[in-house]
């Protein structure tokens, strides 16, 4: 570690603050204006950019040396890896959706699930179709409308068949190994994703269970009306299958989205609904819609290092140790750094970004394992975008419902959001009783290992 990073500086976290206050005040002042998705208007990559230049003015030294380190962080190798995996789960998910593998796997689900336990069924498509994607919002354009639809012909509760389709979506989100969340905790954690995925399940496939035990107990109508005539083809859900069994096996990430790019590719060629032309087409779209958060995690890969080595994260760090007394206290103060993070943001992907290196720093401090708060990050940002009236989940879910007919607040839908909140039990009780922390006990983390190669990336920054 340099001279620099080992002296605290509170002022250097000013460009983050800088960042924050123009996402956050912006979405304010638009949302106070009747903006619909008001936090959303204001693309992050800009505020971020205007973040960048307060740096340069701030931080001491010449332009070139200023901008050599801005490249530093940009180029650094978990930034990079990260970025490559943005664009093949981008490709991935809309060459998937192309060759009707959404409509395939919805429909598959509502064939074969009971009419009396459809607002169940409908949690569990959605945390299947999150899984499978990677992405939440997706999922819940995806099911929004079909959900509207299936509760107003079988009677049941249209706030709460929404609040499934969430909580779901974010459930498979949560544990998706394509999932931007997963890709920015694995990374800046430094461990793989297939562990973060088994840490992270056994805390929150408990509150699933439960969320879907309590769906089917209060969920099921009066007077159940079953779905007709839904067709699908089982071979369009194939793809996802691959990518999900390839990654939990432990497949390298690269190769398990290739496999998966290419099975749907083909897949949809043969089916008609792709041509070579529109499959080139389609992966092309696919990392144009990954531009946004590529923007943001190669910006503030450069802010960060920029940050750090003018000692702002050494200062954050040493006031948030004033109030951690070992790793249990770490957890939590990691947890309530991530959730503040989201509520200000809301974007879970951003303030995974914002506060990762700050928890690999705690972890490193007092010994919490990177598996462990991978899915502390992931977890903690999955509860609060989940379930803030202002984040995207919600506000999409609602407008998509009104477009059904149905008027649906964003609040109604919070107070029906039974994952979240058991997720969030499920993640409190797993700090006082670690019952997640047997599987790393199994393989213990190499601290050695971990923090030399942390020095070694310090003295060769």
């Amino acid at each position: 570690m340099s001279n620099n990073q080992k002296k605290g500086n509170g002022l250097a976290l000013i460009p983050l603050l800088v960042f924050v206050g123009i996402y956050l005040g912006a979405g304010i002042i638009l949302q106070s204006k009747g903006t619909e998705m008001a936090f959303y208007q204001f693309p992050s990559p800009v505020a971020l950019f205007i973040a960048i230049i307060i740096a340069f003015i701030m931080f001491k030294g010449s332009i070139n040396e200023k901008f050599s380190d801005f490249a530093k962080g940009c180029g650094e190798e978990n930034i990079i890896i990260m970025l490559a995996v943005y664009l093949f789960a981008g490709a991935f998910s809309t060459v998937a959706k192309a060759m009707g593998g959404v409509d395939a796997t919805v429909n598959l689900g509502l064939k074969f699930i009971p009419a009396q336990f459809l607002i169940a069924g409908l949690f569990v498509i959605g945390a299947f179709l999150g899984v499978a994607t990677g992405t939440s919002m997706g999922t819940i354009a995806a099911l929004v409308p079909i959900a509207c639809g299936v509760a107003d012909k079988a009677g049941l509760n249209v706030p709460l068949a929404l609040a499934a389709v969430i909580g779901g979506s974010m459930f498979g989100d949560n544990l998706s190994m394509i999932s931007d969340t997963t890709i920015a905790a694995t990374r800046t954690q430094g461990c793989e994703m297939k562990d973060k995925f088994r840490v992270n399940g056994l805390i929150a496939t408990p509150a699933a269970i439960i969320t879907i035990i309590l769906l089917v107990v209060f969920g099921r109508p009066e007077n159940a009306v079953a779905i007709e005539n839904i067709q699908f083809n089982i071979i369009k859900v194939i793809p996802y299958i691959l990518v999900l069994v390839l990654a939990v096996v432990g497949v390298n990430v690269f190769l398990t989205l290739a496999v998966g790019i290419f099975s749907a590719g083909i897949i949809g060629m043969f089916g008609g609904e792709l041509t070579i032309l529109t499959f080139a087409q389609n992966i092309y779209a696919g990392f144009s819609g990954m531009v946004e958060v590529f923007l943001l995690s190669l910006l503030m890969g450069g802010l960060s290092y920029m940050v750090t080595k003018n000692g702002g994260l050494e200062w954050l760090l040493a006031k948030i140790q004033t109030f951690i007394k070992g790793p249990k206290s770490a957890q939590i103060g990691i947890a309530a750094l991530t959730a503040a993070a989201d509520m200000a943001t809301a974007n879970n992907t951003v303030a995974i970004i914002i506060v990762g290196p700050i928890a690999k720093g705690i972890a490193q401090e007092y010994k919490v394992d990177p598996r462990k708060t991978a899915s502390i990050l992931d977890i903690t940002s999955c509860i609060v975008q989940g379930a803030i009236p202002y984040g995207a989940q919600l506000l999409s879910a609602g407008s998509l419902a009104a477009v059904a007919g149905f008027v649906v607040s964003p609040v109604e839908i919070i107070t029906l959001l039974w994952y979240q909140w058991i997720l969030a039990i499920a993640l409190i009780i797993s700090f006082i009783f670690p019952f997640a922390d047997g599987l790393m006990k199994k393989d213990p983390w190499n601290w050695e290992h971990d923090m030399a190669e942390s020095k070694v990336k310090s003295i060769a920054k």
